[in-house]
């Protein structure tokens, strides 16, 4: 696969209505970066690589959490401006951000999380933290979820 695209998953869960998990990327360069910043849990696809395998491994890689065995929604694709391609998958789980446990990468002769925090948000503030560009997810999951929820509220 090129080097131009990237794979990943976009957590959710039904609470008080949609809730997604995002990432926000480790280093010195994202410490004071916020709105706007923030990603869906993902990596460049390698080689020989399918995506699905990519969003997996980038996964397990950047949150030290396995992936729940169940359906994953096809989000489709978007262009981030630096031209990557960036595929995505929701799937229904519920992490404990207090459990993040990321890999590391160097950078000069210090160590940094791939992923410094992550956290749960409602879809409109998702929209604010979120690259622009993968703002769209959120959109394609609201559609894939709407009658999920209100499945859920007249059960209640």
């Amino acid at each position: 696969m090129s080097s131009l695209r990237s794979a990943g998953l976009l957590p959710f869960r039904i609470a008080n209505g949609l809730e997604v998990l995002l990432a926000h990327p480790g280093g010195p360069y994202f410490v004071r970066k916020d709105d706007g910043w923030w990603s869906l849990v993902k990596g460049l696809v390698k080689d020989g690589e399918s995506d699905e395998d990519a969003a997996a491994r980038e996964f397990i890689e950047e949150t030290g959490w396995e992936v729940p065995d169940t359906r994953w929604v096809p989000l489709g694709e978007t262009v981030l401006r630096s031209r990557k391609t960036v595929v995505a998958w929701a799937l229904e789980a519920d992490f404990d951000p207090n459990q993040l446990d990321p890999g590391h990468f160097i950078l000069g002769n210090k160590s940094y999380p791939e992923v410094d925090r992550v956290s749960w948000f409602d879809t409109r503030q998702a929209r604010t933290k979120l690259n622009r560009a993968q703002a769209v997810f959120i959109d394609r999951l609201e559609l894939h979820v709407e009658d999920l929820i209100q499945t859920r509220k007249d059960a209640t």
